[in-house]
Order: structure tokens, then C-alpha cells, then sequence
């Protein structure tokens, strides 16, 4: 697998779209396989808000973010989004980010994707 470094990856919830929270987990992790074996890997993955669930402790995802960091994603989560939900200690794939942080790779990356 080849990592896409113009490709920045932003996971802003827990699941995919506005509806029932079942149907959006089961899609975020239908999209997480099938871009972990498009072979198109994104540089990094940047989780906030709700987010940041999907890297901490019982995350429906956790086996398929840590593929993509053994891959060579770089897996970020938002500190103050771990502090507002209380899962600092629950964090299981990547490190901690901050906005400044998060903007710069905003700026810097030529393809964002934010499904």
C-alpha cells in the first residue's frame, strides 16, 4: 500500500451523514475498509468532535485505524475534543493534535477528504 501524501483525511463524527446513529456507524466503517484497501492512503487522519471516538477505547473502528497506522497514516485527535468528552486515558490509535496544529495541515495539504 502507498501512503498519498497530498491527502488529508478529516473525520469530524463518529459516523457517516445525519442519520440513525447505527446506519453512520456501519457506513464509516464500510468507508474506512474500503479506503484502507484502495491502496491510496492518506498521509494523515485528522479526528475531531465525535470524531475522536473512533480512536479511542471501543471504537466500532479501532482494528481498521490501527491498519492504517501500521500503513504509515499518521492518526491525529483533537486534545480538546478528548478533554470535552472525558477520553484522554481512552485514546488507543495515534496521538494527540491541537488547531494549530490542524489548520497548518489544512493549509499544507493539496487534497482534503472529508466524507
Amino acid at each position: 500500500m502507498k501512503l498519498n501524501n497530498e491527502l488529508l483525511l478529516v473525520l469530524d463524527s463518529s459516523g457517516l451523514g445525519d442519520g440513525e446513529p447505527d446506519l453512520g456507524e456501519k457506513l464509516v466503517k464500510a468507508f474506512l475498509k474500503v479506503l484502507l484497501e484502495s491502496g491510496n492512503l492518506p498521509a494523515k487522519i485528522i479526528c475531531m468532535n465525535s470524531g475522536i471516538f473512533l480512536t479511542t477505547k471501543g471504537s466500532p473502528v479501532l482494528e481498521i485505524m490501527q491498519a492504517f497506522a501500521e500503513q504509515g497514516t499518521k492518526i491525529l485527535s483533537c486534545g480538546t475534543c478528548l478533554d470535552y468528552y472525558d477520553r484522554k486515558e481512552h485514546l488507543e490509535v495515534g496521538q494527540v493534535t491541537n488547531m494549530k496544529d490542524t489548520v497548518a495541515d489544512l493549509l499544507h495539504f493539496n487534497k482534503i477528504l472529508k466524507p
